[in-house]
């Protein structure tokens, strides 16, 4: 079976699994927050695994990293910390975790802004920009659109919010951008997740990165772990497994990205071109590479593809129960090439192999699905 739905999740890393195992055995499962010697210890190594996991967007100090269970929670607590005044600016391509809050703060009563999207799912940064004024107190952009895999210039992005509003709060969702491209936090960004899940970690640990200074708010009240700003007994065992996973992935950050930008130059010549059309850009992700194929429908095209023995996606799988992906009607593409949208992504784990089976199955597949349909 060839999995080609990475964006979604990674299947973790075995040997970054096998080094956190200790973490789950009866000499290292202790509570960190425990006086005792052994709680101690667990304490200092999920503050080594937060030195290590830091280093990798802010080598330059002067942010901190907060534990949280999933990225879908760091970006709720940045938002609903952040977001409880005058107005919130974002964009129409966010995942559901930034969009879905930004539609549950309508519901409460706080302007929501949002910023139109480019064919290829970055943002318009001069329509982005028009919506912030003195009254916006924070500004959202996804990082690497998780859909087309847009890259969008988050430093620059935020270095003109400021200069527009000082006091607006920047918070970006790097989940599909951490471990994937190379990038280093600047200091007009005030907030960033990133999640373990999607480079070999296993799911449960996550972040939310804190410029030092910067307004935040708890989330989740109880024993005031994360220095007061997370609580709830903290996943000793996903936190270590995340650092190693990290450290690995990490240390061929560029090799990776080198890699598979050729698995998707690899992957856009050889689909057939009179089925399938390209709706990621080649300056997105190489990571993601986005696809319609023409009359077909893509949940279709999907089952047929996992009888063939290749996993892929329709789009985002935290919106899997959507027809049409909205973040791909807001590129433009209308309901029907939005029907046949698959998404295509890789990872560290994909072979070149793989890559060759699976332009054939997709082809193969495809072109019995248009006979049948005829």
């Amino acid at each position: 079976m060839i999995y080609l739905d990475n964006a979604a999740t990674t299947v973790p890393d075995e040997g970054a699994v096998n080094a956190a195992m200790q973490y789950l055995k009866a000499d290292g499962c202790f509570n960190p927050s425990a006086l005792y010697r052994a709680g101690f210890e667990a304490h200092k190594a999920i503050d080594e695994a937060r030195r290590v996991l830091l280093s990798f967007v802010a080598p330059q100090g002067g942010f901190e990293w907060i534990f949280t269970a999933s990225g879908s929670e760091a970006d709720n607590q940045a938002i609903f910390s952040s977001a409880k005044r005058g107005n919130f600016v974002t964009t129409g391509g966010e995942h559901a975790a930034v969009y879905n809050s930004a539609r549950e703060l309508e519901k409460r009563g706080v302007e929501v802004r949002f910023a139109l999207l480019n064919s290829d799912g970055s943002v318009n940064a001069e329509a982005l920009l028009k919506l912030v004024d003195d009254k916006t107190s924070l500004v959202s952009v996804i990082h690497v659109n998780n859909e087309t895999g847009a890259v969008n210039d988050i430093a620059a992005l935020a270095a003109r919010v400021k200069k527009s509003n000082p006091n607006a709060l920047f918070h970006s969702d790097g989940v599909q951008a951490f471990g994937k491209i190379p990038f280093t936090l600047t200091k007009d960004i005030d907030l960033y997740t990133v999640s373990a899940h999607k480079i070999g970690g296993v799911r449960g640990a996550a972040a939310l990165v804190r410029r030092k200074g910067a307004k935040l708010l708890p989330y989740i009240f109880g024993g005031g772990q994360e220095n007061g700003l997370r609580s709830g007994t903290e996943n000793t065992f996903a936190i270590k497994q995340f650092e190693f996973a990290a450290k690995k992935k990490f240390a061929v950050l560029k090799e990776d990205y080198l890699r598979i930008q050729g698995y998707n130059r690899q992957m856009r010549q050889g689909l057939d071109t009179s089925v399938f059309e390209f709706l990621s850009s080649e300056n997105a992700s190489p990571y993601i590479l986005s696809v319609s194929a023409r009359g077909l429908r893509g949940e279709v095209l999907l089952h047929m593809l996992d009888d063939a023995g290749l996993m892929v996606g329709t789009g985002s799988a935290c919106s899997s129960k959507s027809r049409f992906s909205r973040v791909i009607l807001a590129c433009g593409l209308d309901e029907k090439r939005a029907d046949g949208v698959l998404r295509l992504s890789f990872a560290s784990a994909t072979t070149q192999d793989e890559v060759t089976e699976a332009i054939g199955i997709l082809n193969r597949t495809a072109a019995a699905l248009a006979e049948r349909t005829r």
